[in-house]
C-alpha cells in the first residue's frame, strides 16, 4: 500500500510554468483566472476537481488482480495525486464467455471487505453492505471525483477468446453485457464499456477469421444497445505489411466509438531471448528496427489512412519496461541470453521499480532504454512521455491512455507527465 497523501504532496513547478506561461499569454493578473471559470464550473467546483485539459482525455487501466499480490487498491489513486489529472478509468478485466459478458474475479470485484485504511473514503466497509470490493471503493473515487468516467473492459490478452462466438449474435453479446455492466448492484458506478479485443480478424493466444467488418459490426451493436453511455476499444497498433490494422475496418468500428486506445507498446520484448534489444514502445522508426511498421507513428497513420478520425485516437503509454540479460551493447540492436529478471514475470518490470533499480542512460525513437551490468531494458519515463503528448497534440491525437496504475511511482510522475503533456 502506498502511503503517501495527496494533500501533501508539493505543487509540480511544471504545472506553475504553464500556469503562469498561459496567464501572461492572456494578459491577465493571477486574481483574472477567476474570470477564465465559467458559470457552470463555478457551481460545480470542489477543492478536488479535475486538471486534465479540455477535451483531451487522460485514461488509465486498473487491474482488477492488483489488489493481491501488488497490493494497488482504487485508493492508491487518490494518493498518488492521479486522480485529480485523469479523466477516464478502465476496470479491466470481464471475461467473454459463452456469447455474453461475465464478470472476471467476483471477490475483488464487489466481494472483498475494505478497512477503513484501506478505503477511499476512510470508513471501514461492514460484513453486511450490499457492496462491497472494488466497485464500492471506485463508487466512492466517482463520489470524491465526479469528473472521472468509469468504464467495465472486457477481454484482454488472456480473455479475448470468447469474441469471436459473441459476434455470432452481436445484439445479444451486446445486451448481456449492457445488463452487466448496469446491474441493479453497482448501478450508476460505470458510464460505458470498453471492448479489448486482441485481435479481430487476426490472431492472440487465439485467431478469429471473422472478417474486416467484424469490429464495426460490434461497436454497432454496442452502440445501438448502449445509448449514450461511452463505447470504447483498445485496438491493435501493429502497421506492417499484412499486419493487424490491415485486417480490420476500424473507420467503420470508429463511426460507432467514442475512442479507439492505440496500444501502441509491447513492440518488441524479451519472448525474442536472443535479442537484438529495441525499445517495446518507440514511437517513430530508427535505423536498426527490427520490424518496420512496429511505431506509434506508424500504427497511426494507418488508423488516419483508413479514414478514422484523429480526435477519436488515443496514443498508449506502458507504465513498465521489457527487458533482457547477457546485453553487453548500451545502444539498441545488442544480442541477449534471456529475459532479464521481474518481480511478477521475466522481462517485464514496473516503471517505479526501473527508475531507480536501472536508470535511464539514453534515449532512441521518442522513448528511454537503460544499459545496468549485463541488462538492457526499454520504458517511458516522464520525460519521453511529455515528448509522446507533445507529438500527440500536433497530430491532434483525442488524447493517451496507459497500462496501468500500479506501474507509476508513488506520486503519480508518469500520470503527471501524461496530463502535464497534454495541457
Amino acid at each position: 500500500m502506498r502511503s503517501s497523501s495527496s494533500s501533501e504532496r508539493p505543487r509540480r513547478p511544471g504545472r506553475v510554468r504553464r500556469l503562469v506561461t498561459l496567464l501572461a499569454a492572456l494578459a491577465l493578473p493571477v486574481t483574472g483566472l477567476v474570470a477564465l471559470t465559467t458559470p457552470a464550473q463555478a457551481g460545480t467546483e470542489t477543492a478536488d476537481a479535475p486538471r486534465a485539459a479540455a477535451g483531451q482525455v487522460n485514461l488509465g487501466y486498473f487491474a482488477e488482480w492488483g489488489v493481491y499480490d501488488r497490493g494497488y487498491h482504487v485508493k492508491d489513486i487518490v494518493d498518488s495525486g492521479s486522480a485529480e489529472q485523469i479523466t477516464h478509468i478502465n476496470y479491466a478485466f470481464g471475461n467473454v464467455q459463452n456469447g455474453a459478458c461475465t464478470v472476471g474475479d467476483p471477490y475483488a470485484a464487489y466481494e472483498r471487505t475494505y478497512t477503513a485504511a484501506e478505503s477511499v473514503s476512510g470508513v471501514a466497509d461492514t460484513w453486511d453492505q450490499p457492496l462491497r470490493g472494488n466497485f464500492n471503493q471506485l463508487r466512492q473515487l466517482k463520489e470524491r471525483y465526479p469528473h472521472i468516467k468509469i468504464l467495465w473492459s472486457f477481454g484482454g490478452w488472456s480473455w479475448s477468446g470468447g469474441f469471436t462466438q459473441a459476434m455470432q449474435d452481436p445484439q445479444a453479446f451486446a445486451q448481456s453485457c449492457h445488463d452487466l455492466v448496469n446491474d441493479p448492484r453497482w448501478a450508476g458506478l460505470f458510464d460505458g464499456i470498453d471492448l479489448d479485443w486482441e485481435y479481430p480478424n487476426g490472431c492472440g493466444l487465439t485467431c478469429d477469421t471473422s472478417g474486416p467488418q467484424v469490429f464495426g459490426d460490434m461497436l454497432r451493436a454496442f452502440r445501438a444497445e448502449f445509448g449514450d453511455q461511452l463505447v470504447t476499444a483498445a485496438i491493435t497498433a501493429d502497421a506492417s505489411d499484412g499486419g493487424k490494422i490491415s485486417a480490420v475496418d476500424y473507420a467503420y468500428g470508429a463511426e460507432h466509438a467514442d475512442h479507439l486506445a492505440v496500444m501502441t507498446y509491447d513492440f518488441f520484448g524479451a519472448w525474442a531471448a536472443t535479442g537484438p534489444t529495441a525499445p517495446h514502445s518507440p514511437l517513430t522508426p530508427y535505423d536498426g528496427l527490427p520490424q518496420q511498421g512496429f511505431t506509434g507513428d506508424a500504427a497511426v497513420e494507418a488508423l488516419l489512412g483508413q479514414g478514422v478520425p484523429s480526435s477519436k485516437l488515443l496514443l498508449g503509454i506502458g507504465f513498465y519496461g521489457r527487458g533482457w540479460s547477457g546485453v553487453t551493447q548500451s545502444e539498441p540492436g545488442g544480442s541477449a541470453t534471456g529475459a532479464a529478471p521481474g518481480t511478477y514475470e521475466a522481462g517485464i518490470e514496473d516503471y517505479h521499480v526501473l527508475e531507480t533499480s536501472c536508470p535511464a542512460t539514453g534515449t532512441v525513437a521518442g522513448t528511454a532504454y537503460a544499459h545496468c551490468g549485463d541488462q538492457w531494458w526499454s520504458y517511458d519515463t516522464p520525460q519521453t512521455v511529455l515528448g509522446k503528448m507533445d507529438w500527440a497534440r500536433d497530430r491532434g491525437l483525442g488524447g493517451a491512455f496507459f497500462w496501468e496504475f500500479s506501474g507509476d511511482s508513488a506520486d503519480g510522475d508518469l500520470v503527471s507527465a501524461i496530463h502535464d503533456g497534454l495541457a
